[in-house]
C-alpha cells in the first residue's frame, strides 16, 4: 500500500461496493500484509492515541496505537470494524450480556499483519500485552463519533453509557505509566 490516501480512497470504494465488512476487510488486510509501508505512512508509533485518518457518515478509520500493557474496558461499538494490525499484538476478550452485566465468553489475539472482522453487536475488551507499542488500523462501518454506545465497568461489569473522554483519559494514563 503506497499511501494513506490510497488506503483511504480503497476503503471507499470498497465500502461503495459492498457495505458489509467483507470487502473493506481485503483492503486491510492487504495493507496489513506488508507492515513496513504501513510504518512509512503512519509513521512509527510514538504514544498510545487514536488518530482519526477519515471519517463519514457511513465509514471511518482511524489509527490505533495501544500503549505497553494498556487495557481498555468492555465495551460496544454498535458497527462492523475491522482491525489490522501493523506491529505489536492486540488480545481481544469478548464479552455476552447476562442480564445487566456481561460475562467472558471468548478471546482472540491478534498479531502484525492479521485483518479480523468485529460484528456490529460485539463487546470486547482490548489488551497490549506486550512490553512496546502496538498499532492497528480500525476501520467502521458508520460514524464512529456519533454512535451511541455502551461501555462496561471494569470491575462490576455494570453497563454504562460509553464516554469518550474517559477512554482518552485511559491513553493519556496509559501513556504516563509507560514513561515512567
Amino acid at each position: 500500500m503506497a499511501d494513506p490516501e490510497r488506503f483511504i480512497q480503497d476503503c471507499r470504494a470498497a465500502h461503495a461496493a459492498d457495505p458489509s465488512h467483507k470487502a473493506v476487510r481485503e483492503v486491510v488486510a492487504r495493507a496489513v500484509a506488508d507492515p513496513g509501508s504501513v510504518l512509512k505512512w503512519l509513521g512509527e508509533p510514538k504514544r498510545g492515541e487514536v488518530q482519526k485518518l477519515y471519517h463519514s457518515p457511513g465509514l471511518t478509520i482511524l489509527n490505533v496505537v495501544w500503549a505497553p500493557y494498556m487495557t481498555i474496558y468492555p465495551h460496544n461499538h454498535r458497527m462492523w470494524a475491522v482491525i489490522g494490525v501493523y506491529t505489536g499484538r492486540e488480545d481481544n476478550i469478548f464479552w455476552r450480556r447476562t442480564g445487566l452485566k456481561v460475562e467472558a465468553a471468548g478471546a482472540q489475539a491478534l498479531c502484525q499483519r492479521d485483518a479480523v472482522p468485529l460484528g456490529p453487536d460485539i463487546i470486547h475488551s482490548v489488551t497490549n500485552p506486550i512490553a512496546r507499542l502496538t498499532g492497528a488500523i480500525h476501520v467502521y462501518g458508520g460514524d464512529f463519533f456519533a454512535a451511541e454506545r455502551s461501555e462496561w465497568d471494569p470491575e462490576t461489569l455494570a453497563e454504562g453509557r460509553y464516554d469518550a473522554q474517559k477512554t482518552m483519559r485511559f491513553f493519556e494514563e496509559a501513556n504516563a505509566r509507560h514513561r515512567a
